[in-house]
């Protein structure tokens, strides 16, 4: 009898029960059904279980391990520990074999969901202890764990002392490296991947270093593997297909990853819209993404949170209030999806920024949940840009700083940015000791670009390139040419009292210019450079990367924290609005 329902799945265990001697395997089938499926009842399946009602293998793992994959996949995976404990210290051990191969891999799935990073230590010490060190499925779920929680170092350790590696292998370590933070470096072990050749890559690898290509921009690599995506035929698949649309959007080729998209746009799933409609936001280009969330809705494509997040951007990026309020409103009212603090973030910079600063300071105050420091930031930003200093001044009252997340620099560097552009340099100063005290600093801006298929990292005032003497040479060329076009640096941008020779020094040595200026040096004349940013640009790199678009006769792309800008004959895409 196929089982479908916990209905039959009863019916079934009261027949078995009737039954003289009945057959145990009718009790696995039930036990199965009720733990793995969709329709089934875990705890049902429990009871099976603590009742000792699998009587004829209890030497068999089997039912245990399943117990606690089924647990490892539920919205809340602790039962999973809870079970595997309970297991472990029963001290008959009658009904409890010890814990197998099989076992830890679901254990450290609940630990990295669970973000309990001791607990897998602990667990990968058991591992060793119980002799499974070098079995490449436990291995594998080791990797992940770290991985995802944010101990790649760790998880580089695991997959260089292994003996045997298969794609799995290969494919969690680049995984975790971008999850990590560390996209260039998950690049490179893929290139190790290639080169070395003894194993092929599949799907799962191909999205994982696709991810890390949209990261650092790196275009050339991100068209290499597109070619052997379409080598190995797979990309009508759904996560292939988004992620190339991601990647193509997110390295500055917005025209590419609409083709991708225009390839199968028929058979497209609400990510791979979602992700067109996010590209064609960043790329400034927001009424099209506008036009397709639209058109997405007429194909009866449902949109999800994520959608609505894509089509608010693209209101907040040109500036549109009323039609984001319209999408707003409809988040709720017609696709009956509650509207989350990203929703809620949105229209608070969309208000901000066109200078609604009232309506999006009441929206703050009338939100269904407490607001987090990102929206009062956004908002403390905007009184800043619309010169409405007091606002901002009684805002920050509201980030509560004695209060602030410790390890919440921004709140503290915004308040400071704000005590500065007062001349208030002795409550500046204040704040700075307090972050001292806390010991936070200020993220660094970083900007990579991609040149001859390696990808080049820069800081501010960075001189640690093999090419530095090179680079720094070009930018005294860059600014002899930007004088004669009447540029005067925008020292307001430094809010450190120091002189004004100071704070242009300061700005002349930006993360994007020397990653610009190395483009420059390295790329041919007529070239496209593309940058990508950490932070959001600065309003004086703006205006030095519109004049020198000008004067080298070349197309600038410089992706920040928040969108694209496209650099044309000393323009720019966002038309100053950013």
């Amino acid at each position: 009898m196929e089982i479908s329902t916990m209905s039959q799945a009863m019916q079934l265990h009261a027949q078995t029960l009737k039954s003289p001697n009945y057959p145990q395997r009718n009790l696995s089938k039930i036990f199965t059904f009720s733990a793995l499926s969709p329709s089934g009842d875990l705890s049902y399946a429990q009871s099976l279980l603590t009742h000792s009602l699998l009587t004829l293998t209890q030497s068999n793992s089997y039912y245990h391990n399943t117990l606690i994959r089924a647990f490892s996949n539920c919205p809340n995976p602790t039962q999973s520990i809870s079970l595997f404990l309970s297991f472990l210290n029963n001290p008959t051990r009658i009904l409890s074999p010890w814990p197998d191969n099989f076992t830890f891999p679901f254990l450290f799935k609940s630990c990295s969901r669970l973000k309990m990073t001791q607990l897998g230590k602990q667990l990968h010490g058991s591992v060793l202890k119980s002799g499974f060190g070098s079995d490449l499925y436990v291995l594998n779920s080791i990797i992940h764990f770290y991985g995802n929680s944010g101990e790649s170092g760790c998880a580089w350790k695991v997959f260089d002392e292994m003996p045997v590696r298969d794609v799995v292998s290969w494919t969690a370590m680049i995984d975790g490296l971008v999850d990590d933070n560390r996209p260039v470096e998950a690049i490179r072990l893929f290139d190790r991947m290639v080169a070395e050749g003894d194993v092929r890559v599949n799907e799962a690898t191909v999205v994982s270093v696709l991810r890390a290509c949209a990261e650092t921009g790196a275009l050339g690599v991100g068209k290499r593997v597109h070619g052997i995506v379409e080598e190995m035929g797979i990309g009508e698949k759904d996560n292939v297909r988004t992620a190339l649309i991601d990647m193509y959007a997110k390295c500055g080729c917005i025209d590419r990853a609409r083709r991708v998209f225009d390839e199968i746009e028929g058979k497209c799933d609400v990510f791979a819209w979602t992700a067109m409609i996010k590209a064609l936001a960043s790329h400034g280009q927001c009424e099209e993404a506008i036009e397709f969330f639209d058109k997405m809705v007429e194909l009866k494509v449902k949109p999800d949170g994520k959608t609505m997040t894509a089509v608010l951007s693209a209101c907040r990026n040109a500036g549109l209030v009323y039609e984001g309020c319209e999408y707003f409103s409809s988040i709720w009212e017609k696709y009956g999806i509650k509207p989350s603090i990203q929703h809620y973030g949105c229209m608070v910079d969309l208000l901000a920024r066109a200078g609604h600063l009232s309506e999006a300071e009441e929206l703050i105050e009338k939100l269904p949940f407490e607001p987090d420091g990102v929206m009062w930031r956004t908002l403390i930003w905007a009184c800043k840009i619309h010169g409405d200093t007091d606002k901002g001044e009684r805002l920050m009252e509201k980030i509560e700083l004695l209060d602030t997340d410790e390890h919440d620099s921004g709140s503290y560097i915004l308040v400071g940015n704000m005590y500065a552009s007062a001349g208030k340099w002795q409550e500046k100063a204040r704040v700075r000791d307090l972050m001292n005290q806390k010991r936070l600093s200020k993220p660094p801006g970083n900007s990579k670009i991609e040149v001859n298929g390696g990808i080049h990292e820069f800081t501010m005032g960075d001189s640690s390139h093999p090419e530095a003497t090179d680079i720094f040479v070009k930018l005294d060329e860059i600014k002899e040419k930007l004088r004669e076009e009447g540029y005067n640096p925008k020292v307001s941008e430094v809010l450190l009292e120091m002189d004004d020779e100071d704070k242009a020094s300061q700005l002349w040595h930006h993360s994007e210019k020397l990653a610009l200026a190395y483009g420059l040096i390295r790329t041919r004349p007529g070239t496209t450079i593309r940058v990508v940013k950490n932070l959001r640009s600065c309003e004086d790199c703006h205006e030095v990367m519109k004049l020198i678009s000008k004067i080298y006769n070349r197309e600038i792309i410089v992706r920040d924290r928040i969108r694209f800008h496209y650099f044309v004959n000393g323009t720019c895409s966002c038309k100053d609005y950013w």
